[in-house]
Parts: structure tokens; C-alpha cells; sequence
């Protein structure tokens, strides 16, 4: 009988560890140049004043070479009020208002800090109310 060698187990192993050590040092390399992403929602009363704050928003990604995503609508939130309109016997005559909340979703990708920068001194029109969240 002849005693065959057997490979050892701890060469491939050092291999692994050496393409492990690879994938973390491109990782490293990656997480520096990597490019963050912004979700803006825009919601306003008026839907006028909101699309013309939306195309300021777009407008301005686009100079600064953001991968835009949208605008896309989101469902209209829709308030009913009921209110009596006589102060105590006329129990049928009411008056009906109703709140439109008017809403729009953006997503920027791949944005660079010249976008986050001029984002921030981006002045948008009063009455509409915006939400940034970072990712």
C-alpha cells in the first residue's frame, strides 16, 4: 500500500481569505466614491404652486447631473368638513368644505454634494411643504 498525499485544506483557505480581503478593499474604495440618494415629497393646497416647485427641483438636479426619478403623483388626501350652518334649530342646512392635499414624490440618484448643495439654497414658492430624507 502507498500512502497518498492528501492536498491540505489550508492553501484554498488562504486563497479565500485573499479574495476576501479584495472584495472589502474595493468595498472601502466604493463606500468613498459612492453617491448618495435623496427622496423628496412635496405636498401643497395647490396644485399650480406645486408643480412649479416642482420643476425648480428638477431643473436644478438636472444641472448638477442627478439620475432623476419622477415627479410621480401620489394620491390626493381629500379632508371633508360638515359644518351647521344654523345655530341651533335648522338641523338640514349644512355646508360642506373640503381640504385637497396635493402630493408629488421625487427621487434623486447618484447625486453628488454639488446637488445637496444646491438643493439646500433652492427657494421654493410658499405653501409648499417638502420632506428630504437621505439614503
Amino acid at each position: 500500500m502507498t500512502a497518498e498525499k492528501k492536498p491540505s485544506k489550508k492553501a484554498p483557505a488562504k486563497k479565500k481569505d485573499d479574495t476576501i480581503d479584495e472584495s472589502i478593499s474595493t468595498k472601502k474604495t466604493k463606500r468613498d466614491n459612492s453617491f448618495s440618494t435623496i427622496r423628496i415629497r412635496l405636498s401643497a393646497f395647490d396644485h399650480i404652486v406645486l408643480d412649479e416647485a416642482v420643476g425648480r427641483i428638477i431643473e436644478t438636479a438636472e444641472r448638477t447631473g442627478a439620475v432623476i426619478h419622477g415627479p410621480i403623483p401620489l394620491p390626493t388626501k381629500i379632508r371633508k368638513f360638515t359644518v351647521n350652518s344654523s345655530t341651533f334649530v335648522h338641523k338640514d342646512a349644512r355646508d360642506q368644505y373640503e381640504m385637497r392635499t396635493h402630493r408629488r414624490l421625487i427621487d434623486l440618484s447618484e447625486t453628488t454634494f454639488k446637488t445637496i448643495e444646491s438643493m439646500q439654497s433652492l427657494s421654493l414658492p410658499s405653501g409648499v411643504d417638502i420632506e428630504i430624507k437621505m439614503g
